[in-house]
Order: structure tokens, then C-alpha cells, then sequence
């Protein structure tokens, strides 16, 4: 099972993850938006209320909703981590 330990907001409704396994996917929500707890999230102001609930190990928005940790996993694109400038 996994858990995400780090949230970051992208563009869209696209969100950058960090698991508990220290891997780094980019998921991107815009077709998982369905659904009357979900649909307000179609509102941009909505999505970007995002926040890492430790609690639940997962992420959830101010109207309560949230998604699991596994389904985020296993649609989100491995992304590498950024190498600083030199």
C-alpha cells in the first residue's frame, strides 16, 4: 500500500506527488473529476485547495474530498528529480 508524503500543484489539474517511497509522479486528475463529491473540483479555485492530510496519507480538498494513495500511484507518470543549476 502506499501513501503520499508531499503535495505540489502544477498547472491544471495537474499535481506533482511525492510517495512514500521517495518516487516522484506527476498525475494529472482532469478525466477522474466525476462525480458529485469530485465535481466542484472542476473549478480551478476548488483544485488548487489541495493539501496532504497525514492523517489519511493521501490528498484532500477543503470539500472533503479525496482520492486514494494506490490510485494515484498507479496513474501517475514517473517524473525525475530536478537537477539543480550549477
Amino acid at each position: 500500500m502506499h501513501f503520499v508524503k508531499d503535495v505540489k500543484y502544477l498547472s491544471d489539474y495537474k499535481l506533482l506527488l511525492t510517495f512514500e517511497d521517495d518516487s516522484l509522479r506527476q498525475v494529472d486528475l482532469a478525466s477522474h473529476l466525476d462525480g458529485e463529491v469530485f465535481e466542484p473540483l472542476k473549478d480551478m479555485s476548488n483544485f488548487k485547495s489541495v493539501h496532504l492530510n497525514s492523517d489519511l496519507d493521501t490528498i484532500v480538498w477543503k470539500n472533503g474530498a479525496d482520492m486514494s494513495p494506490d490510485f494515484l500511484y498507479e496513474i501517475g507518470v514517473p517524473v525525475a528529480e530536478s537537477v539543480p543549476a550549477a
